[in-house]
């Protein structure tokens, strides 16, 4: 079937209108509408193949919500009329132990995601800067019509980058974290953290973001330019989620964890990270990272947002806008997340 959508042409071009053909639903496949899909700092990265590998024209876009139009013969999950989302994959090998695990972000096969990937016959994905996307039924997400569907959409991406690690390591009550970066991560880092019931600490570069870390969740902001502010916390934190994404110093706040705490980073900069060692061996703390989740945590993270009125703070944008929206997102200049509203996505 014929779908439009916006694509960058080549490394660094600005995007534009596209116009490109995606597979009619199979036996297990389910067709969806595209409502509104969140713009994610990954899709900059791709757009200008800033980390390699990317395929062009790009279609960008895997945080996306909308309303199921057509299923597959085979399909139980889903009926015509569904609302339903789709994340940062639509296939995996299946076979592997991490999908046995339920964890196909790491398949080995590699996970085939949802645009600048290759599907299992070849041809490329396409995300969600589009008109509709068909998904099989076994990588299409169940949205509760209790979420706002526009704010619902970043929970496919930086909801469960931040919820499971956060899972993982068994954060709750009794626990000190911190959360570095208030982005469009951070912001729902805090959410989840203070929702599971720790003790929330925020590390910003600007304190102007004091009062929006406090609404969000933190019980406590620290500017990590102020030297006795972070001397004040030092060996206090059980875990430390780092979702900043530009080059910084790690040994900072891996100064910070308690005897045997981690720090788990889901932020990749452009350049690698240094740190001493001795920052990790002195106290046996870790420093660890992670992924997106899969597919049951990612539903299990809907479901939880559901139940407790958790989504993502959303500026909605139209599709036109995709251009300058990625010069703001370099500058910060978003609270907390863009989402396009794929109703102004031009036809032709």
């Amino acid at each position: 079937m014929q779908s439009h959508g916006y694509a960058a042409p080549r490394a660094n071009a600005p995007l534009a209108p596209f116009t490109f053909t995606r597979r009619d639903p199979g036996p297990t496949d389910v067709l969806i509408e595209v409502a509104y899909c969140g713009v994610c700092h990954s899709d900059l990265h791709q757009v200008r193949d800033e980390w390699g590998g990317a395929i062009f024209p790009i279609v960008p876009g895997h945080e996306v919500v909308g309303r199921v139009t057509a299923v597959g013969d085979a399909v139980t999950k889903f009926a015509v009329g569904d609302l339903a989302g789709v994340g940062c994959m639509v296939d995996s090998c299946r076979t592997c132990a991490a999908c046995r695990d339920g964890e196909e972000q790491f398949c080995e096969g590699p996970a085939v995601f949802t645009y600048s990937s290759l599907q299992k016959d070849g041809t490329p994905t396409y995300g969600g800067y589009s008109n509709n996307i068909v998904v099989d039924e076994a990588f299409t997400l169940k949205i509760s019509p209790k979420l706002d569907l526009a704010a619902a959409a970043p929970l496919l991406c930086a909801g469960i980058t931040t919820y499971s690690p956060l899972r993982r390591w068994k954060v709750g009550p009794g626990q000190k974290v911190g959360v570095v970066g208030l982005g469009g991560l951070g912001h729902m880092a805090l959410k989840f953290a203070r929702a599971f019931g720790a003790h929330v600490v925020q590390f910003t570069t600007s304190l102007a973001k004091k009062d929006d870390a406090l609404r969000l969740g933190a019980h406590e902001v620290v500017v990590t330019t102020d030297p006795e502010a972070i001397a004040a916390h030092a060996g206090t934190f059980d875990f430390i989620l780092d979702t900043v994404s530009a080059r910084h110093d790690l040994d900072l706040f891996l100064g910070l964890l308690k005897r045997g705490g981690t720090m788990t980073l889901v932020g990749v900069p452009e350049e690698p990270p240094t740190l001493a060692a001795g920052s990790l061996i002195f106290k046996r703390a870790s420093l660890a990272g992670s992924l997106i989740g899969g597919i049951a945590e990612t539903q299990e993270m809907l479901d939880y947002c559901a139940e407790h009125g958790i989504t993502s703070d959303i500026e909605i944008i139209p599709m036109t806008a995709i251009n300058d929206a990625y010069e703001r997102m370099l500058k910060s200049d978003v609270k907390y997340r863009f989402v396009l509203d794929l109703a102004t996505l031009p036809k032709g």
